[in-house]
C-alpha cells in the first residue's frame, strides 16, 4: 500500500502544483498529466510485475457494460439538467477567462480540447484513481480505505482545476459530488477488476461538462 501511495500522492502534487501554480498551456499541461498519470505509474508499478496496461480495458461482463452505458447517459442528463438550475449562479465569463488565460482554451480550440477530454484525459484518470490506486489498493489493505483513498484523492485533484470556477458553496457541492463519484467508480470497477465500466460513465459525464462549455463558447 504504502509503495502505492509514495508514487500516486507525489503524483497528484506535482499536477495540482502545475495545474493551480505554473499554469503552462494546454497541450503542455496534457503531456505533464500523461508522464505523471499513465508513464511513471506503468514503469514503476506495471512494468516491474510484468502486467500489461491493457489488462484493465478488457470488457468482463456485457451486462454490467450495458448498465455502465445506461449510467452514463443518465449521468449524462443529471448534468445538464443541473446545470440550467443553477446556471443563474455560475459565472460563465469568469470561466470562459480562466480558460483563456490560464489554459489557452478558447472559442477556436475547444471542439479539439472537448475530444481529448472526453476519450484521453477521461483514461488518464481512470487509469491513475481506479486502476493504479483503486484495483491494487484493493489486495493490499481493506476494501473500505480502498474505496476513501481512491475517491477522496479524485475530488482533492481537482481542487487546483475549479477552485475559482464556482462560489464557495457550489465549490463544496462539486467536491462532495467528485467524492460520490469516485465511489461509484470504484463499485462499476470492483466486480470484474476493469476500469472499462468506468471510463464509459466518465466519458458520458466529460460529454456533459463538454456540452455544457459549447455552449458557453456560443458554440452550439
Amino acid at each position: 500500500m504504502k509503495k502505492i501511495l509514495y508514487i500516486a500522492i507525489p503524483a497528484i502534487v506535482l499536477m495540482t502544483i502545475v495545474d493551480g501554480l505554473i499554469k503552462p498551456g494546454y497541450i503542455s499541461k496534457s503531456l505533464i498529466k500523461i508522464a505523471l498519470f499513465l508513464v511513471i505509474p506503468f514503469i514503476i508499478a506495471y512494468l516491474r510485475e510484468n502486467k500489461n496496461i491493457f489488462e484493465y480495458l478488457k470488457p468482463k461482463d456485457k451486462k454490467s457494460l450495458f448498465i455502465s452505458i445506461a449510467l452514463g447517459l443518465g449521468v449524462y442528463v443529471l448534468i445538464i439538467g443541473a446545470y440550467f438550475l443553477i446556471s443563474p449562479f455560475i459565472d460563465s465569463t469568469s470561466i470562459k477567462k480562466i480558460l483563456s488565460e490560464d489554459l489557452g482554451v478558447n472559442r477556436d480550440n475547444f471542439i479539439f480540447v472537448a475530444i481529448y477530454i472526453s476519450f484521453i484525459n477521461s483514461l488518464l484518470e481512470e487509469f491513475f484513481f481506479r486502476g493504479f490506486l483503486f484495483l491494487k489498493l484493493l489486495g493490499k489493505t481493506t476494501r473500505k480505505t480502498a474505496y476513501i483513498i481512491s475517491a477522496g484523492l479524485f475530488a482533492m485533484y481537482h481542487v487546483a482545476i475549479m477552485g475559482g470556477w464556482f462560489t464557495p458553496y457550489l465549490f463544496i457541492l462539486a467536491m462532495i459530488g467528485l467524492f460520490v463519484g469516485g465511489i461509484l467508480f470504484n463499485y462499476l470497477n470492483e466486480k470484474n477488476n476493469t476500469i472499462l465500466n468506468s471510463w464509459l460513465v466518465h466519458m458520458m459525464a466529460n460529454f456533459a461538462i463538454n456540452h455544457i462549455g459549447l455552449m458557453m463558447f456560443g458554440i452550439v
